[in-house]
């Protein structure tokens, strides 16, 4: 049951950053690409498998096998693209206030789509 809710929980945080990234909006973009981060980091903690309560670490008495203990790797490489994911965020977040600030508009383009029919067709 915990898959499957997982599962849905990436495929939805999959979908919503699609459908953001392909917006014409600078901070629906950078929303977008955080959504997608976040997937990526469930779908990287899902690959080491789901299990509870069981140790990340050895402990005397159990044999070391995957069966006794839970895989970090995953957990670490989630910990990594975290960090990661928030600088690349806070970059983004930089560079859309610039661009806001240089052009007067969010959009991607650096122009409202309908800017050129109010000045006169100019391109």
């Amino acid at each position: 049951m915990m898959e499957l809710a997982l599962a849905s929980a990436i495929g939805v945080l999959t979908a919503a950053a699609i459908y953001l990234l392909l917006r014409a909006r600078t901070f629906d973009v950078l929303l977008g690409l955080t959504l997608f981060s976040y997937a990526v980091n469930l779908l990287i903690f899902a690959m080491g498998r789901l299990k509870v309560g069981a140790p990340p670490i050895l402990r005397e008495g159990l044999a070391p096998t995957l069966a006794n203990h839970t895989d970090p790797l995953p957990q670490a490489l989630v910990l990594t693209a975290i960090v990661i994911s928030f600088a690349m965020t806070a970059v983004m977040a930089v560079a859309a206030i610039r661009n806001r600030g240089d052009s007067g508009s969010d959009h991607v383009d650096g122009r409202e789509p309908g800017a050129a029919a109010r000045d006169g067709g100019e391109a």
